[in-house]
């Protein structure tokens, strides 16, 4: 969990996208690079980093195009003690 956290505070750009997974059952890298304004080719990097940290999971993984990126519990706890630091 501190890992996570780590993560999350050494790059605002992930924690943009983490947070813009936090609130929909799942999006495209597409959909995240308009909902964030983020370029694509940016999005498609940390959301690498964020599945590599488990912070997020693929669900259809064997697609080339159309990937669907929903966020884990791991994630969302994530997400909720940054927000719950935050408020501090």
């Amino acid at each position: 969990m501190i890992k996570s956290i780590s993560l999350l505070k050494n790059s605002k750009y992930r924690r943009i996208i983490l947070y813009s997974l936090s609130d929909v059952n799942y999006l495209t890298p597409s959909e995240i690079a308009e909902k964030t304004e983020i370029r694509l080719n940016h999005v498609s990097n940390f959301l690498k980093d964020l599945k590599d940290n488990k912070l997020i999971v693929c669900l259809n993984e064997e697609e080339k195009r159309g990937r669907l990126y929903k966020i884990t519990e791991l994630g969302k706890r994530v997400v909720k003690e940054n927000e719950k630091n935050k408020s501090s």
